[in-house]
């Protein structure tokens, strides 16, 4: 058991070492093509302060995202308090950046949330729920980009969109279509507990889609925070001297996050600034001035997630000794 736990270990910090090499790589042939000087020259363009205030409002908006997550994993019945909700969301914003996992954080948030809900399955019913409140959040922010550019969208661009937002919406409904087809092929012979825990987990999706307020109420707030996210984008590329308005970013800024969920770099780094120079570009923003925005928006990232790795850790130390008190 030992040595297959340390050849999953060292497989593990393999791929996390790989993916940091990719972003490196995929940064340095950005600054390849773009002058590094001009893209310096932006960056020192925004104050300290400026940075800090959009930090804070990044970690504001993600203590928003602490209270949605909260509210849909116990809309499915897994009866978390604030603290362990902290643990489980500021860890998986911490492991998304610096543990090695395939699917991110999400490994991290149903480690912790599995171990301390009385009802493991409908921690994850949850957060899949969750996730896929993000992405419709998301293609919202798309969908409002390109109702605000019909006449200033290039053809290209448009094409790209729609085709993005089509390929998505067929796969789920390929996926679901499958699911319900091979559903008795995939659950022939297979064992009483897993047919069990599959039974509890349909009842806990099924207990999330009997309150549509809970669905509702996680899409706004997950609009919000998308939105946050944007506007705070947005605000320091202003002061980087780029500027473009509101509308051009509702429709670049969802897309380049979507194109960083691909999983070649730990945590989309260079693939996100990649994508906002490609989107961009035709809107006349200047490479440089993008790149340098995108890069204060990743430490922003970095520096919230290490922050809420902290308090993630606070929080597991709080939960963990109030186990102890009770035991």
């Amino acid at each position: 058991m030992e040595p297959d736990r340390t050849r999953r270990n060292l497989r593990g910090w393999t791929i996390i070492v790989l993916r940091w090499i990719a972003a490196l790589v995929v940064l340095g042939m950005l600054l390849h093509f773009l002058p590094l000087a001009a893209v310096r020259s932006a960056i020192v363009r925004v104050p300290p302060e400026q940075f800090i205030a959009a930090l804070a409002g990044y970690l504001l908006a993600h203590a928003l995202g602490v209270l949605k997550w909260r509210m849909v994993v116990n809309a499915a019945g897994a009866q978390l308090d604030r603290a362990t909700s902290l643990q489980c969301y500021g860890g998986g914003l911490f492991g998304t950046l610096f543990l090695p996992s395939i699917v991110g954080g999400d490994v991290i948030r149903l480690a912790v949330g599995l171990r301390r809900s009385p009802r493991p399955a409908a921690v994850l019913a949850g957060n899949v729920v969750d996730r896929f409140l993000d992405v419709a959040a998301q293609a919202g922010l798309v969908a409002l980009g390109l109702a605000l550019l019909p006449g200033s969208l290039p053809e290209s661009l448009r094409s790209i969109a729609t085709r993005t937002l089509l390929a998505a919406l067929a796969i789920s409904g390929i996926v679901i279509v499958l699911g319900l087809f091979l559903r008795h092929a995939l659950f022939r012979g297979r064992s009483m507990r897993f047919l069990r825990r599959l039974v509890r987990l349909r009842h806990a999706l099924r207990s999330v889609s009997r309150r549509p307020q809970v669905l509702v109420a996680g899409w706004l707030a997950g609009t919000a925070i998308q939105s946050t996210f944007l506007v705070l984008t947005a605000w320091l590329a202003t002061a980087c001297g780029l500027h473009l308005p509101l509308r051009v970013w509702l429709f670049a800024w969802p897309l380049a996050k979507l194109a960083a969920l691909l999983p070649l770099t730990q945590g989309g780094i260079g693939v996100r600034e990649a994508a906002l120079v490609a989107l961009l570009a035709p809107f006349g923003a200047a490479g440089t001035l993008v790149l340098a925005s995108g890069l204060l928006w990743e430490g922003v990232i970095v520096a919230g997630g290490i922050i809420a790795g902290l308090a993630a850790f606070a929080a597991g130390r709080r939960t963990g000794g109030a186990a102890s008190q009770r035991m």
